[in-house]
């Protein structure tokens, strides 16, 4: 396994949860990691905890090196203008990390499909799966021009399990399916592109639902079997690190299979099972 010194990275949607755990352990890896999300310090999404500056922060804490961009991935001159800097700024892109996700701003509301608002669309496909399409539209090209890159599309996958919110379910497929298809397009240019899927996370919002926090969460009975949102991002940079990444193009995968084959834990030291539904 190699490190990713040298390596750049760009997450997105890294201001909390998936991205921010993913971006922590590229940097911990060697990446310079470029991370984007609307929220910045002072000024963050529905004033939820977590901004892209914090992600920096840790990155930098841990002796890696992030930039923080505020980006609104749903605005296309925003995501051209990231790639358009990392290209000015580095010369390259390595790995990209399309973790953007708009729908926390609605939630998942597990009512029957006529029963559920439009809104989800614009939540769940424009500012998810059109998001993470527009940045893989920007960012190809330069990824193209290594000899070898990787694209991560982050979902939630149970070997085409029902995930039971109908949006959801066919947002979080659709990008299965992308990263699929991506695969074929540019397998000629050693470019893998891999879906992964983390279990239920322990994400700033989770403990905020639950009222809990990293010092009591065992006590929520329905946390027990969660994960941090750095298990996920192991499993990344394990790929990420994988010289022969490009035999698992195209597929998908869970966090807890990840951990099985590269030998890696959760944070706490614990090995956490794929997530099945």
């Amino acid at each position: 396994m190699k490190t990713l010194n040298g390596k750049v990275a760009l997450v997105t949607g890294g201001s909390r949860g998936a991205g921010r755990g993913i971006a922590a352990e590229l940097g911990k890896a060697g990446a310079t990691v470029y991370v984007t999300g609307r929220s910045i310090r002072g000024a963050s999404t529905n004033n939820w905890p977590g901004t892209v500056d914090d992600t920096v922060s840790e990155i930098e804490a841990a002796g890696g090196e992030g930039i923080a961009v505020q980006c609104d991935h749903t605005n296309d001159a925003e995501t051209e203008a990231v790639i358009s800097q990392i290209r000015e700024e580095q010369g390259r892109l390595d790995i990209l990390v399309n973790n953007v996700w708009g729908a926390h701003d609605l939630g998942v509301d597990g009512k029957p499909f006529w029963e559920l608002s439009l809104k989800n669309w614009d939540t769940m496909f424009t500012a998810g799966v059109r998001a993470q399409l527009a940045t893989n539209y920007f960012a190809v090209p330069l990824l193209r021009e290594n000899k070898q890159a990787l694209i991560i599309h982050t979902t939630f996958w149970d070997h085409g399990k029902y995930t039971g919110q109908f949006y959801y379910d066919l947002a979080k497929n659709a990008l299965v399916r992308m990263a699929y298809g991506l695969s074929i397009e540019v397998k000629q240019d050693n470019i893998a592109v891999l879906a992964v899927s983390p279990g239920f996370m322990r994400t700033e919002l989770v403990l905020k639902f639950h009222e809990a926090d990293e010092k009591n969460w065992k006590e929520a009975e329905d946390l027990k079997q969660t994960e941090t949102p750095y298990y996920v991002g192991r499993g990344i940079a394990a790929l990420a690190k994988d010289p022969n990444v490009m035999e698992k193009s195209g597929q998908a995968f869970r966090a807890g299979e990840l951990a099985k084959e590269y030998g890696f834990t959760d944070i706490d030291g614990r090995y956490i099972p794929p997530f099945t539904i």
